[in-house]
Parts: C-alpha cells; sequence; structure tokens
C-alpha cells in the first residue's frame, strides 16, 4: 500500500484549517482516510470561543478513531457521533447555533477486504480510480448548484442556505446533517486507488480548468500530491490581480491531497 498525504496552508502565516489523517488499524485489514476542510467564518461573531483549526482537529480525531475502531457503523452514523462528541466538548461554552459556529467540509473513506465505503459532504471531493484506470469523482454538488446571485452576501447565506433546505450542509454542531452527505460503497475488487481533496486543491480543476478530474488525478499518481499544489498556487499568484477566475474567492486557500494506492 502506498500513501502520500499534503496539506498546506493557503497564508503561512495563519493556521492551516483543514485536518487530514490516515488509519491503518493494527489488524492489518482495511484502512480509512479523513479529510476535513475548516469553513473560514467572515469576520464577525461566531458564538464561539474556540478556532476553526481547533474544531476540525476535535473532529478529524474523533473520525480517525470511529472509523477504525467501529467497522460495525456506517460511514453516516461514525459522522454522526463525531459531530456529537465534537459539539458536547465546547457546548457548554459556546452558542452551538450560531449559523457561523467552527464547521468543516467532509471527505470519508473506508476500506476492508471486501469492500469500499465513502462519504462526501460540501465541496470537497473524493476522486477513485478502478483497475481498469477509470477515474470516478465523487462530490456533493448542491454549493455549486446555487445560482450566484444567492451567495452574494455572507448574511444571505448564513441565513438562508448554510445547513438549510435548499442550500448545502457542513458538519458543524448538529449530528443530524449526516444523513445529507452523499454515500455509498464499492467493491474491493474494483478500486485501486483513492484521492481526497479540499476546494483548495481542486481549484486546479473547477476554477483554472487546467483539465479534467482524470487529468487531475494523472498528475498526482505521477508527479505526486505537492506538485499538484504547487502548480495551484501558481495558477493563483498568476491570477492575484486580474481575478479572472477566482472572483470573489480568496487567493490563496489550504490544500489537501491524500492519495491511497490499496
Amino acid at each position: 500500500m502506498r500513501t502520500e498525504l499534503v496539506s498546506e496552508p493557503g497564508d503561512p502565516n495563519r493556521p492551516n484549517e483543514d485536518f487530514a489523517s490516515v488509519g491503518l488499524p493494527a489488524s492489518g485489514q482495511g484502512g480509512s482516510l479523513i479529510v476535513l476542510d475548516g469553513v473560514t467564518p467572515p469576520r464577525g461573531e461566531t458564538g464561539c470561543l474556540h478556532s476553526v483549526p481547533w474544531y476540525t482537529a476535535r473532529l478529524g480525531g474523533a473520525l480517525t478513531e470511529l472509523t477504525v475502531s467501529y467497522r460495525d457503523l456506517t460511514l453516516a452514523e461514525i459522522l454522526s457521533r463525531a459531530i456529537l462528541r465534537t459539539a458536547e466538548a465546547h457546548a457548554t461554552t459556546c452558542d452551538l447555533s450560531h449559523p457561523r459556529t467552527p464547521q468543516a467540509t467532509v471527505v470519508l473513506a473506508r476500506w476492508s477486504p471486501q469492500e469500499v465505503e465513502y462519504l462526501v459532504l460540501s465541496d470537497s471531493a473524493l476522486l477513485v480510480e478502478s483497475p481498469a484506470g477509470e477515474v470516478t469523482v465523487v462530490l456533493d454538488d448542491r454549493l455549486s448548484r446555487l445560482p450566484r446571485s444567492a451567495l452574494a452576501t455572507d448574511a444571505m447565506i448564513d441565513t438562508t442556505l448554510r445547513n438549510k433546505e435548499g442550500g448545502f450542509f457542513t458538519a458543524a454542531a448538529d449530528p443530524s446533517v449526516a444523513a445529507r452527505a452523499v454515500t455509498g460503497s464499492l467493491p474491493r475488487n474494483d478500486t485501486r486507488t483513492l484521492t481526497a481533496l479540499t476546494d483548495g486543491a481542486t481549484r486546479w480543476v473547477d476554477k483554472f480548468g487546467q483539465g479534467d478530474w482524470a487529468d487531475c488525478f494523472a498528475l498526482v499518481r505521477k508527479d505526486g500530491a505537492a506538485e499538484l499544489v504547487a502548480r495551484v498556487r501558481e495558477l493563483e499568484r498568476a491570477d492575484e490581480e486580474t481575478r479572472t477566475y477566482l472572483r470573489r474567492s480568496k487567493t490563496h486557500d489550504d490544500a489537501t491531497v491524500v492519495y491511497v494506492e490499496l
């Protein structure tokens, strides 16, 4: 088995809000990967004493433990338990009902000798390669399907779209959101490689249009995850003044790639 994990902050002077891990149980039977992209809140009140990195570390740690230790639970059940555990860690000090309470996008995958399970919530991505070399992308595309006018202001997103029916969902403090995730499973024999990416890394495809998902996977496989992030950074710097591609988006975003050959 080959694994590779790269996570780079968008700004070296700010903490990386992403989280990534690969869990390999001592039994040697299967494993898991977790990728979280912390949602940077707009400036202003969040109702919470804690930072986004605190939240993603807590949630990611819980997910890493649960995916490896509780093979009888589905990934949606595991995400629900991890959200609840994290919420309980700061419920007495923070207003968890605030729409800007710390939250994250989620990619989970877990494999056994028989199958590969996956879960995607919000705008991170999971690439799955078959033994024949075919690459399939698993996306939760609810955010990308919203009209641009609906995303005009942060206040509008908070009040009408974030974790609301007809909008999009992230892992925040409500365990029931796990039921909104895109989930599925594949036979282990039909899966050769998994690649999880936060949207800071998927920019190579969905913002800058440098290739399709199969091209992105081929780049990571041949040149490595760090090379994909480096190319994204070059494209971001070139677009910094014209804002041709990023428009309202921040110039640099935290970028995380986890690559696992089964």
